[in-house]
C-alpha cells in the first residue's frame, strides 16, 4: 500500500517539464514579476505540476524561495470557468483568519503576459493524504489529522465573509433553493432515461428545505487531498476553484459523503481500531467546534448532496448520448446516477416518512 500511496502522490505532486502546449515567454514573466511583484525574484526554473488541475499550475524556483504560479488554461473556455480571479480573491482575503492559506503575490488579468490570467502565490512544502484510512499514520496522527480536517472547516465557516471584503463573492441566502432550482434545470436538460428515484428527490427537496438559512464562505470541494499537512497539521487548503457565499452545512456534509461512499469508512470497530472518526463522531466534533447543533437536519443535507452529485453524473450521460464527452469512462461515471439517486431516496424514506 506504501508504494501505491507514494506513486499516486508522485503523479501528483511531482514536477515535470513544462508540456509544449503549456508554456510561455518566461522573459514576459519576469518583466511583469518585476513590475508588480517585486519581492518574488528572479526565476531561475520553471516547472510543471504534474495531475489533473483543471487550472494548469507551475513551480517558479527563483533566487528568493519557491512559489506557485495558477493560470486559466489556453483555448476557448466558458465565461465562468477556471476563474483563477476569483481563487486569488479569496485565497488573499482569508490570508489573516483561521483558515491557512498561502500568502498571494499579485494577480495578472492581463492575457498579454503568459496567455492568460495567472496568480502566485506561495509553494507550501508539505504533504498531501490521498488515502482517507491514512496506512502510514498511527493511530494519534490520524485522530490529529482528522481533528484538524473538521476544525479549519468550522474556521472557514465562522469567518464573517464582509469582515474580509467578500460581500459580493456570491448571493447570500437562499442558497440551497437556489442549488435545488439549478441541479433540477440541469438534470432535466441532460435526461436521458426515466429515474423515478430522481423525480421523487426533484419534488421532495424544494418542500422540505430547512428553516435554518445563514450565509458563509464555502470551499465547495472541501476534501483530504485537497489540503497540505506539515507535522499532521493542516498548513495549507488548496483548490478554490468552487468557493462561494453558500450554506456552511451544505458544504460540511458534502465532504462527509466519504463516510457514505467507502465502505471502510462504514466498519466501525475498524475505524475505532485505526483512531478514525466515526460518521456521527467526525459531525459532533463539527458541532462542538463551530458551536452549532447540526444533528436535526444532517440527513437532508446529505440527501440534497447526493442529488446534487446525481444530477451532475446524469449531465455526464447526456454529454455522452450528445457525443460530447471526452473521457472514456465518462459513461461509467455518469451511470452513478442510478445508485445515488436510490441511496438518496433511501434516506428521505427512512428518516422522513
Amino acid at each position: 500500500m506504501t508504494e501505491d500511496k507514494s506513486s499516486i502522490e508522485e503523479i501528483y505532486l511531482g514536477t515535470q517539464a513544462v508540456a509544449e502546449n503549456l508554456k510561455f515567454d518566461q522573459g514576459k514573466l519576469q518583466e511583469w514579476i518585476d513590475s508588480n511583484a517585486q519581492s518574488v525574484g528572479k526565476i531561475i526554473n520553471i516547472e510543471q505540476f504534474k495531475g489533473g488541475q483543471s487550472n494548469p499550475t507551475y513551480k517558479l524556483s527563483t533566487e528568493n524561495k519557491n512559489f506557485v504560479l495558477r493560470r486559466k488554461p489556453p483555448g476557448k473556455l466558458l465565461p465562468s470557468a477556471h476563474a483563477v480571479d476569483r481563487e486569488y480573491k479569496v485565497i488573499t482575503s482569508l490570508f489573516d483568519t483561521d483558515v491557512p492559506v498561502p500568502m498571494t503575490y499579485g494577480l495578472c488579468e492581463d492575457a498579454d503576459v503568459i496567455g492568460t490570467p495567472f496568480f502566485i502565490m506561495d509553494f507550501l512544502d508539505g504533504r498531501v493524504y490521498w488515502d482517507h484510512m491514512l496506512p502510514d499514520c498511527s493511530k494519534e496522527e490520524r485522530k490529529k489529522i482528522y481533528q484538524q480536517k473538521n476544525q479549519v472547516l468550522a474556521n472557514l465557516h465562522s469567518v464573517n465573509y464582509q469582515d474580509v471584503g467578500l460581500e459580493n463573492y456570491g448571493k447570500p441566502g437562499n442558497y440551497v433553493a437556489r442549488q435545488v432550482s439549478r441541479w433540477t434545470k440541469q438534470y432535466l436538460a441532460s435526461e436521458t432515461d426515466t429515474i423515478p428515484e430522481m423525480n421523487n428527490l426533484i419534488d421532495w427537496l424544494p418542500k422540505n428545505i430547512p428553516d435554518d438559512d445563514e450565509t458563509s464562505i464555502v470551499h465547495g470541494d472541501y476534501r483530504l487531498d485537497n489540503m497540505i499537512y506539515k507535522n499532521h497539521e493542516v498548513i495549507g487548503v488548496l483548490d478554490w476553484e468552487l468557493s462561494t457565499l453558500g450554506h456552511p452545512i451544505a458544504d460540511f456534509s458534502y465532504h462527509c459523503l466519504t463516510w457514505r461512499t467507502l465502505p471502510a469508512m462504514q466498519d466501525l470497530k475498524l475505524l475505532k481500531e485505526l483512531g478514525i472518526p466515526s460518521e456521527t463522531e467526525y459531525r459532533d466534533m463539527y458541532s462542538e467546534h463551530s458551536g452549532k447543533d447540526i444533528s436535526e437536519d444532517f440527513e437532508f443535507y446529505m440527501v440534497f448532496n447526493m442529488f446534487k452529485i446525481a444530477a451532475i453524473c446524469q449531465g455526464i450521460l447526456g454529454r455522452v448520448r450528445d457525443g460530447t464527452a471526452s473521457n472514456k469512462h465518462a459513461e461509467e461515471r455518469g451511470m452513478q446516477v442510478y445508485p445515488i439517486s436510490k441511496a438518496a431516496w433511501g434516506i428521505v424514506e427512512t428518516n422522513f416518512k
